[in-house]
C-alpha cells in the first residue's frame, strides 16, 4: 500500500482519486485507544498476515486466548510491559473511499505532551471515554487541547459499552456532558458514537447490540467527514530552510532558497518580501524536484529563485508583498506546557517559529485555564506540566507571526530550554480563553532583557 501523500492544489482538490484524512486518537488511560486503532486496522483488512501472526504469538505468550489488537500500535517494549501507550504511534491505511494517517496518542497524563504532537496536524480527533467512568479530567484536557489546536472535527467514542450492557442512557448522559463542555471550549463539531472496540461494535461494522443507535460507525464517519485542506487557502508562506549555491559551470550564478511551503501558493513573477528584513523582490523561478514550474503550493518542497541579489538565509520567511504579516518582538499566545520543569515569569527561553530560532524571555503569564469549569486563574506566576495558559513573550529579534486562527503552521511555535534543548511549551499565537487584565511586564537586568 502506498503512503505517498497527495499534493493539494490551490483550489483545494487533490491530484489523486481519494482524499487523505489525518486524525488522532486521545483519551484517558485504559479507555481503549490502542484497541480501537487495532480494531480499525484489523476489520478494515489493513493488517498484513505476518503482523497479525506476530500479535497472536505475543498475545498467546501473555496467556490471552484472543489476539490483543492493541499490540498492533503499542510497539515499544515498555508499552507492552506496562499495558499503556507511551509514544505516538503513526499508522497508514486506506479503504476504497479514503486514505488515512492516524496518530495513536498516549492517555496517561504524563504523556499529554505527545497528544499535542499527534493532534497538531490532525483534521479530526477521536476522544475515547470509558462508559463506566464517563468524562474525567484527562478527557477535558484532551478536549481543551483539540479546541486550542483548532482541530475541525471531534468524535466522542464512548467505549466499552459491552461492560454497561449497551445501555442507551449511559451513552446519552456522557454524550450530553461532553458535548456541552466541548461547545464551551469552542469546538465546532462533536459526533458521538457508542462502541465496543474489543468486541468490534460500531467500529467498522454496525452493532447488533445497540439497535437504538442509528448513526455511522467510526469508520463510516472517518470515510465521509468533509476534509478541507485549508492550508491551500491561507496566506502564502515559505520558511527558508537552506540556501542552495551549487556554483557549477552549468549554473555559475545559481542562488536558490529551499524550503517546504507552509501555506498558500507562489507563482513565477510574483512580488515577494523577505521577512524580517523587509527586502522586496520578485520570483524569477521555482524549481520542484529539479524541474522548473510556474506555480507551487502548500506542502511542496521547492527552491525559489529571486530576481534581485538580496540577503536571504535560513530562518527567513518569504511571503507575497501584498500579504505580508507584521513583524513583532512581543508575542502573546495560549500555550500548553509540556515539560516537567515549570515555566515561570522571567524564564529565559529559545522560541522556534518556522525555521527561525531566537532568544526570548517570558514577560508575563496572565492566566492559567482551570479545566473543571473553564475558569481562569489570574497571574499564576508559573505553568507546570500539562497546564494550559496565556503567556507574553519578548523576543530578541522581530518575528513575522500569523494568528493561529489564520494559519496553524505559521501561527504556532515552541519554547525551548537553551541549556539542554528540551521542548518546554507549545504555543498558538493569538488564541485566547478571554484572558484577564494584564499586569506590568516583569523586569530583567541581564543580557536577556530585550
Amino acid at each position: 500500500m502506498s503512503t505517498t501523500l497527495p499534493s493539494t492544489t490551490p483550489a483545494g482538490t487533490t491530484l489523486t482519486e481519494t482524499t487523505l484524512l489525518r486524525f488522532a486518537t486521545a483519551g484517558s488511560v485504559d479507555d481503549g485507544k490502542s484497541t480501537l486503532v487495532g480494531r480499525l486496522l484489523h476489520d478494515s483488512k489493513s493488517v498484513l498476515v505476518d503482523q497479525l501472526e506476530a500479535v497472536e504469538r505475543a498475545s498467546a505468550s501473555r496467556g490471552q486466548e484472543a489476539p490483543d489488537l492493541a499490540l498492533l500500535t503499542d510497539g515499544l517494549r515498555a508499552e507492552r510491559e506496562q499495558g499503556i501507550t507511551i509514544d505516538v504511534a503513526y499508522r497508514y491505511f486506506a479503504t476504497a473511499a479514503r486514505r488515512f494517517i492516524l496518530a495513536d496518542t498516549p492517555g496517561h497524563v504524563q504523556y499529554t505532551r505527545n497528544m499535542v504532537t499527534g493532534a497538531s496536524t490532525a483534521e479530526l480527533t477521536v476522544i475515547l471515554v470509558d462508559a463506566r467512568n464517563g468524562v474525567v479530567e484527562q478527557t477535558r484536557r484532551h478536549a481543551a487541547i483539540a479546541a486550542l489546536l483548532r482541530v475541525p472535527h471531534v468524535v466522542l467514542a464512548v467505549n466499552k459499552m459491552d461492560l454497561v450492557d449497551y445501555e442507551e442512557g449511559v451513552f446519552a448522559a456522557i454524550a450530553e456532558e461532553f458535548t456541552a463542555y466541548a461547545l464551551e471550549l469552542g469546538v465546532p463539531e462533536v459526533t458521538a458514537i457508542p462502541i465496543s472496540a474489543l468486541a468490534g461494535d460500531n467500529v467498522v461494522e454496525p452493532s447488533a447490540h445497540m439497535d437504538w443507535y442509528g448513526g455511522p460507525t467510526v469508520l463510516e464517519h472517518l470515510e465521509t467527514v468533509p476534509v478541507a485542506h485549508d492550508l491551500a487557502h491561507c496566506h502564502a508562506r515559505l520558511p527558508v530552510q537552506f540556501v542552495i549555491r551549487p556554483q557549477t559551470a552549468e549554473h555559475p550564478d545559481y542562488r536558490g532558497y529551499a524550503g517546504q511551503i507552509a501555506a498558500g501558493s507562489f507563482r513565477v513573477g510574483e512580488a515577494v518580501t523577505v521577512l524580517p528584513s523587509g527586502r522586496a523582490s520578485r520570483i524569477a523561478g521555482i524549481d520542484l524536484l529539479g524541474v522548473p514550474v510556474e506555480e507551487a503550493w502548500t506542502t511542496q518542497s521547492v527552491t525559489v529563485l529571486l530576481e534581485d541579489d538580496i540577503d536571504v538565509s535560513r530562518g527567513d520567511l518569504i511571503v507575497p508583498s501584498k500579504d505580508a504579516p507584521a513583524t513583532t518582538q512581543d508575542v502573546e499566545a495560549t500555550v500548553c506546557h509540556v515539560a516537567d520543569q515549570p515555566l515561570t515569569v522571567g524564564h529565559r527561553v529559545l522560541i522556534k517559529h518556522g525555521t527561525r530560532t531566537v532568544k526570548a524571555i517570558v514577560k508575563d503569564i496572565p492566566s492559567r485555564l482551570t479545566l473543571d469549569d473553564l475558569s481562569l486563574h489570574p497571574h499564576p506566576g508559573q505553568l507546570v506540566a500539562n497546564d494550559i495558559g496565556r503567556v507574553k513573550i519578548r523576543t530578541a529579534e522581530p518575528l513575522p507571526v500569523d494568528s493561529y486562527a489564520d494559519s496553524r503552521r505559521t501561527g504556532s511555535f515552541i519554547l525551548i530550554d537553551p541549556a539542554d534543548g528540551t521542548t518546554l511549551t507549545a504555543g498558538m499565537v493569538g488564541e485566547s480563553f478571554a484572558a484577564p487584565e494584564p499586569v506590568k511586564d516583569a523586569s530583567d537586568d541581564d543580557g536577556w532583557d530585550f
